[in-house]
Formats: structure tokens, C-alpha cells, sequence
């Protein structure tokens, strides 16, 4: 699966941020811009190297050495480039010591920088690589910053500080998070913060879209720092605490488990794809030691076995075996089942497969391989085409709709974790990496 994607894309869409494998052309979605800064290379190279695919990482490399050039004139997220870029070229740093990837890596953090130059230190959502121009995205509300987005630039930027000895990146997001910390309420933390003045925009709350990283960092910060760094740990075991108590829900017939959406004080009784990912970060808060309540360790693990089979029935309810974008549990008919339309696409996304993923390795319960693997055989059956992988638009019609796009996401982070949980857990074991939220791993402090 890592060869047909990836070769495909180094033939039809080489250098391109992304590739459509029907068409066989290059793709670049509007949170990278209008240049080509070769997404896909740099976010799928841990996986081919982990794939132990040399050719394709040499020739990754050559195009990085020779051709990756980030001055480029065009408003791109921050929060992408971030994640992908700079997380993509540390992780390889992690785990070849390459000096290449480190000094790729901080030379994209410095053309971040000026993104924090805001009165509270929250960072604009887009900005121009070449100039340092940036401003929030037109439909956010109010223009306000995104709690996801501003709240996932910590690892990254504290794993660089950490290998380069220069602690201006540190600096800039210990500042968003003490922001952060002074805005919330009862522990709560909305979607949506005014840069300028640090209060909350609206009370919107979600452990999905717009919310999701940020809880994951602070974990991680934590886990990363070699578990020194007590305020991340108490901001994310006091967050979970409140989130649990204002959107952690079971429906009243088949006790599916599932996070809502809290809309001042107000639940709305619906998931998305996206959230899947807490039934890992739960599995992870557990193993690491995260809550210090006796009884922590086991609510952790129900409560992600309890999300991971959401997920599950999620997939299985539909025609393909694929889990769609949103699904709701207002009726007992439409349970884990999607209710509009504009929900119902799966765009191989990886976050399902990421809490099996991290289930496998906590439980060795045969039934999370299974569960990864029924996903693999319907992305192979539905998602693969002749020129690569495509997302499909409704996971309920058996005769698909694809939607032309591989996701550089797809090689970094769904055919990473399926190469990760068929693996020995000696392959990147979890006590010795943390992944950052594109699946990159990051070597945990040990001193």
C-alpha cells in the first residue's frame, strides 16, 4: 500500500504539495497555498523509511537537499506547515540523526516566528513564508484563533528548543499556553480565543474539529519533556476532567460512548471522525501516568475501549466499512450513523486506526487488529485506484464516488499506524517516542 501511493505520487505529481491519482495530476489544497513545497515528500518520509523503502527515502532526500525551498510568496496555514513540515523533518531527524532534517526543520520554525507577534503571543492562523505577513482565517469567528490550531504548535517547537539548545521556541509557546490557562473557565477551554485580547470568542467546546490537538499536547508535552513538565500535565488531567463532565455521554439503549459537542452548556449529541483520536490519547495518558487518582489507569482504558468501538460501529454501519466524517446519536436509528450529506465522505482519514492503533498495544486484544484490518481491506476494495488512493464522498453507496484527492495525511499517519500496529511493539515502542498529531515520532527526553 506505501509503494502504490507513494510511487504513484513521485510519478504523476512529483514535488506538488498533494497528488488526484484518478486524474494523475498534482492537487494542493488552500491550507497549503498556491507554491509547491512538496507536502507529501516530506510528511510520508518517516513512513517509507519506516517501511524500509531506501530508494524512495534517498530520492526524498535529494529532492530536500536540492530542490525544498520554503520561500515562498503565498499565505499557507501555520498550523499545517507546522505539523507536517516541521514535524516531518524532525521526526526523520529523531530517528537518523541526519542533520539535514534538523536544520530544514528550524529553518521553516523562523519563518513561523513572526505568526507570534501578537499581544497575547496566540499566533495568526495563515502566513506568507517569504515576507512574514499573516492574518486569521476570513470564516473564523469573530476572525478569532483556533484552539486546535494555536494549541498545536507546543510540540514542535519544545522538541526544537530541546535539540538545537535555542529556547526562543520554547518561549513563544509557553506564552500561548500561560494565555490559555488565565482565559479558561472551570478548566474549560473553547474553540475560539481573540489574539488580541486573549477571552474566549464564543463557548463552544469540542473534543473533534477545532478543539482536538490542543488536549493532545498538552499530554504530550508532558510525555516529551520526560514527564518534567508539570504544568502541561495538570492543564491536560484538569481539562479532561471538565471535558468528560460536559460532553463524555453513553446513549441509553447500547451504551455507545461517545464526546459531544458543548455549545454553551448545551450538548449536542453528535461525533466526528476526527474525534476517534481520544480513544489513543486516552490508552496514552494511561500508560504514561498521567492522572494521579489510584482508580485513573482503568477509567482511562474504558473509556478508550469505549470511544475505540464508537469508532468501530461508526465503520461497520455503512456500505463500504469506512467510517464517515460526523455521525450522530439523537435516535436509536441513526446511532454512529451520519444524518447529512455533507458528513458522509471518508477522505482516508487516519484517527480510527490510531486508537486501534494504541488499543493493540495496551491490551494485545486480537480485536483491534481485526478492526485495522477490516479498515485496510475496505481501502484497498474502495479507496484504491489505478493511480494511487482516493477519498471516497459517501461511505454508504457501495458504488463509490471518489473524490480525486490522496491526502499526504494517508502515507503519514493511516498507513503508518496500520504498518505500526502489525509491527512488534519493539518498533517504535511508546515508551521511547511520542508521536506528534501527523504521526511523527518524536524521541522522548530521557535526561
Amino acid at each position: 500500500m506505501v509503494v502504490h501511493a507513494y510511487s504513484n505520487y513521485a510519478k504523476y505529481a512529483w514535488g506538488a504539495n498533494e497528488h488526484r491519482p484518478i486524474t494523475k495530476t498534482s492537487h494542493s489544497a488552500n491550507v497549503f497555498g498556491t507554491e509547491k513545497l512538496g507536502i507529501t515528500i516530506i510528511d510520508s518520509l518517516d513512513t517509507i523509511y519506516l517501511a524500509d523503502l531506501k530508494e524512495f527515502v534517498q530520492k526524498s532526500r535529494d529532492w530536500i537537499e536540492t530542490e525544498f525551498n520554503p520561500n515562498v510568496n503565498s499565505e499557507i496555514s501555520a498550523f499545517e506547515i507546522n505539523i507536517r513540515l516541521v514535524g516531518g523533518f524532525l521526526s526523520m531527524y529523531a530517528l537518523t540523526n541526519d542533520k539535514l532534517y534538523l536544520d530544514k526543520a528550524q529553518a521553516i520554525a523562523d519563518r513561523l516566528l513572526p505568526a507570534f507577534n501578537t499581544p497575547t503571543g496566540i499566533p495568526f492562523a495563515l502566513i506568507n513564508l517569504a515576507n512574514g505577513a499573516s492574518k486569521n482565517w476570513n470564516w473564523a469567528a469573530g476572525g478569532c484563533s483556533i484552539l486546535s490550531e494555536l494549541g498545536t504548535m507546543h510540540l514542535e517547537f519544545q522538541y526544537l528548543s530541546q535539540l538545537t539548545g535555542k529556547e526562543i521556541y520554547l518561549e513563544k509557546v509557553e506564552k500561548i499556553r500561560t494565555t490559555l490557562k488565565e482565559a479558561s473557565e472551570n478548566n474549560m477551554y473553547f474553540n475560539y480565543i481573540n489574539q488580541q485580547t486573549g477571552k474566549w470568542c464564543q463557548r463552544h467546546a469540542s473534543l473533534g474539529g477545532l478543539g482536538d490537538s490542543f488536549y493532545e499536547y498538552l499530554l504530550k508535552s508532558w510525555v516529551l519533556s520526560g514527564k518534567k513538565d508539570e504544568q502541561a500535565r495538570s492543564m491536560y488531567e484538569n481539562s479532561m476532567k471538565a471535558a468528560e463532565e460536559a460532553m463524555l455521554r453513553k446513549t441509553p439503549t447500547t451504551n455507545l460512548m461517545y464526546f459531544g459537542e458543548h455549545h454553551s452548556g448545551r450538548l449536542d449529541p453528535q461525533m466526528g471522525h476526527l474525534t476517534c483520536f481520544v480513544g489513543g490519547l486516552y490508552v496514552l495518558s494511561a500508560l504514561s501516568g498521567a492522572i494521579t487518582s489510584n482508580s485513573s489507569t482503568k477509567h482511562e482504558i474504558e473509556i478508550a475501549q469505549g470511544i475505540g468501538k464508537t469508532c468501530r460501529e461508526s465503520y461497520v454501519r455503512t456500505a463500504t466499512g469506512l467510517g464517515p466524517e460526523g455521525f450522530h446519536f439523537e435516535r436509536v436509528d441513526v446511532e454512529a450513523k451520519s444524518l447529512r450529506d455533507n458528513e458522509k465522505y471518508y477522505i482516508l482519514r487516519p484517527e480510527a486506526i490510531e486508537a486501534w492503533f494504541y488499543l493493540w498495544r495496551s491490551t494485545h486484544d486480537q480485536i483491534y487488529r481485526d478492526w485495522a484490518w477490516d479498515a485496510l481491506i475496505s481501502i484497498e476494495k474502495y479507496c484504491r485506484v489505478e493511480g494511487g488512493y482516493s477519498g471516497i464522498r459517501d461511505v454508504y453507496a457501495e458504488t463509490v464516488s471518489h473524490d480525486d484527492v490522496q491526502q499526504s495525511f494517508f502515507i503519514a499517519e493511516t498507513l503508518k499506524y496500520l504498518l505500526l500496529i502489525f509491527s512488534d511493539d519493539s518498533f517504535i515502542p511508546l515508551e521511547s517516542y511520542v508521536f506528534n498529531t501527523e504521526a511523527h515520532p518524536f524521541r522522548i527526553r530521557t535526561v
